[in-house]
């Protein structure tokens, strides 16, 4: 059994409220008790629980954090960075995956209404500004996480996926492409819709006539892509694109995947791949990937400390940080 507070102060032959007083306020107590009291201490090699105080005093030692995709190696960089910065801090992070599932987000974030958390981060699926608006009115902050906070009730830490989409596809553009393809779903998560606008966007402002096309996704994963590139392979040749957009580098990893495989496809001759995140297999992969990097530790600190701060005001305003994506050229969209 855990030795108590109860047992140093048997031990010791004091009250328990006089050790309390040599753990929390020794100033108070006498240089012969805090002697007797440290001597139990020591004796019985009691460890002070200071969560447990904390909780009584109604302050909290853990932050929620409700991820998107807990398969994507980008979120699990931003909780890196949240658990970095969480340490400096003495702050446990609860982790939850969502695995792009109504259901399960409201499954984690009961789970951590239930326990009290001292904030909340979050990359949703969907809109929960309603669910955060309950959380907040407990006293739980509430930060959004890779997703921007267009009406400002909430702050959030994102990168700005539209002009993501359009430096991708400007890039594409002037590597030679002319028929892009834009692989990505599903359409419930913001990011994929701000990708998609800003690649649309560059295709309009191009000096060339570019086409932009939609191929759907169920979800973002190295599956899904994979089964994307199967679909488009199995047109006629002269109805392929010459590039490929993915939502995110899993898609693209999956669609290069799927055209190595294939056999007839050079990448990038035939057909270039940039994808999204700049995850670290991005460049790893059998034709290194060019992509779209998002600071992902950068985020989960950024994250981390707002929420401790407005956790500590309540009162504090709403802030949107909004980090600029950057491009990063590899050989899988070399230019013709």
């Amino acid at each position: 059994m855990p030795v108590s507070i109860r047992d140093v102060a048997q031990r010791a032959g004091v009250s328990v409220g006089t050790v309390s007083n040599v753990l929390n306020r020794p100033d108070e107590v006498s240089a012969d008790s805090v002697d007797r009291v440290s001597r139990a201490i020591e004796e019985l090699g009691y460890v002070r629980n200071d969560a447990a105080r904390k909780l009584r005093a109604g302050i909290s030692t853990t932050v929620g954090f409700v991820v998107l995709d807990g398969q994507n190696p980008f979120y699990n960089d931003v909780v890196r960075g949240a658990e970095d910065e969480a340490t400096r801090h003495g702050i446990a992070i609860l982790y939850g995956n969502t695995d792009e599932d109504h259901g399960r987000e409201k499954l984690y974030l009961d789970l951590f209404e239930e326990q009290q958390v001292r904030g909340l981060l979050i990359a949703p699926y969907g809109d929960v500004t309603a669910r955060l608006q309950r959380l907040r009115a407990r006293g739980i902050a509430a930060v959004l996480v890779d997703r921007f906070s267009g009406d400002g009730r909430f702050s959030s830490v994102s990168v700005d996926s539209v002009i993501g989409g359009r430096l991708a596809t400007d890039h594409l553009i002037e590597s030679g492409r002319r028929r892009i393809a834009f692989v990505g779903g599903p359409f419930d998560i913001r990011q994929v819709n701000d990708r998609l606008a800003g690649a649309r966007a560059a295709a309009e402002n191009a000096s060339a006539r570019v086409e932009v096309e939609v191929v759907a996704t169920a979800a973002m994963t190295v599956e899904e892509g994979a089964a994307a590139g199967t679909r488009i392979l199995a047109r006629p040749r002269r109805d392929w694109p010459d590039a490929l957009f993915a939502a995110n580098d899993l898609l693209a990893l999956g669609l290069l995947q799927s055209l190595v495989v294939d056999g007839r496809v050079q990448v990038p001759d035939d057909i270039a791949i940039i994808g999204f995140d700049d995850i670290p297999f991005a460049a790893a992969a059998a034709v290194p990937l060019s992509s779209i990097r998002q600071p992902s530790r950068m985020i989960g600190r950024t994250a981390l400390r707002i929420v401790l701060e407005e956790a500590a005001d309540p009162d504090s305003i709403a802030r949107q940080t909004v980090f600029q994506p950057e491009l990063i050229v590899r050989a899988s969209t070399r230019p013709r």
